[in-house]
């Protein structure tokens, strides 16, 4: 696994993100190479991540841009898109599925 994505793995570890799930997109047809999802404890906690994020990753990487919501933060890095979801948006909005499915190279399967 490259070092950028170790540093940003460590900083969710270390700051109590759970279930930090990394997906290596580099060979399919994304506009990232690299996704990365990690659960926070509730609205204040997702907020928080993303400035230990900002603060941890700093001067190294670039956020060229941030949506921002207590429940759901995208933070885009250029080749690397961060998703920090509270627990109840991480089940109704089931990125796993999705990005586990493109990185299977499953995306767009009819499943009957």
């Amino acid at each position: 696994m490259n070092t950028r994505i170790e540093k940003i793995t460590s900083v969710l570890d270390t700051n109590k993100a759970e279930a930090i799930e990394v997906f290596d997109l580099r060979q399919k047809n994304y506009f990232v190479d690299y996704a990365i999802i990690a659960s926070s404890l509730g609205p204040r906690h997702t907020i928080a991540l993303l400035d230990h994020l900002k603060n941890g990753l700093k001067p190294e990487e670039n956020f060229n841009n941030v949506d921002e919501s207590g429940d759901w933060i995208v933070a885009d890095l250029g080749d690397i898109l961060i998703h920090i979801m509270t627990p109840e948006y991480r089940i109704k909005y089931d990125m796993e599925k999705f990005l586990s499915d493109l990185a299977e190279g499953k995306e767009g399967e009819i499943v009957l």
